[in-house]
């Protein structure tokens, strides 16, 4: 390989790109743009949910059970009901999405030694969130349920409160979250958007790069050349990869600065990686333009075969155990599973090579099975 070739076919290149200011300037814009909508639109924290509650009690009691979800930062509270009839359009048009209702009698039943039912009505249209709503309710009530007991039991046997409430629970529970102390959202989905990112934004670069030639007619004058099929390649190629690391660089900003997303690990070894990444990716966009003789085909299969494995198949929205049997094969049968885990590993765990080798080693295998793919199905000779 002439390295002399090399140098001129991405010089080339490099200048067909600069001529180009449209897809100059969207080859910087658009991952940026993407990471500043999906990273601000996108969050999997469930705060804030509108709030309504109808008491019919109207006693000091309920109205200290109603302060507990008035008063949490998980729920928004947006007023008294005075029926059900006055709730039901709250809850069909989405102003409210979960609503408490206090039966009649609710202080008389609890001081008098009874249990009370009440009623959690919530907007079950987005059923993870439904969940989630869920188990606020849940362990609200059951620690105002706890506290109510213990001070029925000091009442009765004469003693504190707080050795009422430790008869109640003998074994106390000391809960500590890893990896994601403050369980926010952002840390965990800003980096996995640099994966998402850059399996879209590298193929279709260089998808579009290699058919323009074809659409022009420019390829001929490469068929002509006694620039060989692997420095045209790999000439090609390296503009595309600069410029994909040059946003890879951005995005971990973007994510580290803006999103305040910890990176824990060796960042060295991450850009390493990243580059390896990059270079598999930009190796799909090779596959693409090969198969294609046009540009709207290249960008319609880009899309299909980039855009579906990165959100669905990699564990950027749903853990990968969380999929069926079969979506979970298809997950490891694509690059992107193993980079989330990389970024994962870097951003969040602060490991490294040592843990993370087999997923280096996985990238590595597709890179070059889809760069050999590529080299192998192009041709200096123009297809008949």
């Amino acid at each position: 390989m002439n390295l002399k070739r090399v140098a001129a076919t991405a010089s080339k290149e490099w200048r067909e790109i600069l001529r180009d200011r449209l897809f100059l300037a969207l080859t910087f814009l658009v991952p940026t743009s993407l990471m500043l909508v999906v990273g601000f639109g996108l969050s999997l924290d469930v705060e804030d949910v509108p709030l309504a509650i109808m008491d019919y009690d109207g006693s000091s009691l309920s109205r200290e059970y109603a302060y507990r979800f008035i008063d949490s930062r998980y729920f928004d509270f947006r007023g008294y009901v005075r029926s059900e009839r006055e709730l039901a359009p709250l809850l069909s048009d989405g102003a409210v999405r979960a609503a408490i209702m206090i039966p009649e009698h609710f202080q008389k039943r609890l001081l008098s030694g009874r249990p009370c039912s009440v009623q959690i009505l919530i907007d079950g249209t987005f059923p993870f969130r439904a969940q989630t709503i869920k188990g606020y309710v849940v362990a609200m009530n059951a620690s105002a349920a706890s506290e109510l007991l213990a001070m029925s039991i000091a009442r009765s046997r004469g003693m504190q409160p707080e050795q009422a409430a430790g008869l109640l629970q003998p074994v106390s529970l000391e809960l500590r979250y890893l990896y994601n102390q403050s369980l926010k959202s952002d840390w965990a989905i800003a980096p996995r958007l640099i994966m998402a990112i850059l399996m879209m934004a590298p193929p279709f670069y260089t998808a579009l790069g290699v058919v323009r030639e074809k659409e022009r007619g420019s390829i001929y004058n490469i068929y002509a050349s006694t620039v060989s099929r692997l420095e045209f390649l790999v000439g090609k190629l390296l503009p595309y990869v600069a410029i994909s690391l040059m946003n890879a660089v951005v995005l971990f900003l973007l994510a580290t600065q803006l999103f305040g997303a910890p990176f824990k690990g060796d960042l060295l070894f991450f850009a390493a990686v990243t580059l390896l990444y990059v270079i598999c990716t930009t190796s799909i966009g090779l596959v693409v333009s090969v198969l294609v003789e046009t540009q709207v085909a290249a960008m319609v299969i880009t899309f299909v075969i980039t855009i579906i494995p990165s959100v669905l198949y990699s564990g950027v929205i749903i853990p990968i155990e969380s999929l069926s049997q079969a979506a979970q094969v298809v997950a490891h049968m694509l690059p992107a599973m193993y980079y989330t885990d990389i970024i994962v590993g870097c951003f969040s765990k602060g490991v490294g090579l040592s843990v993370l080798w087999f997923d280096v080693m996985v990238l590595a295998g597709y890179t070059v099975a889809l760069f050999t793919v590529g080299y192998t199905m192009f041709s200096k000779r123009p297809r008949t």
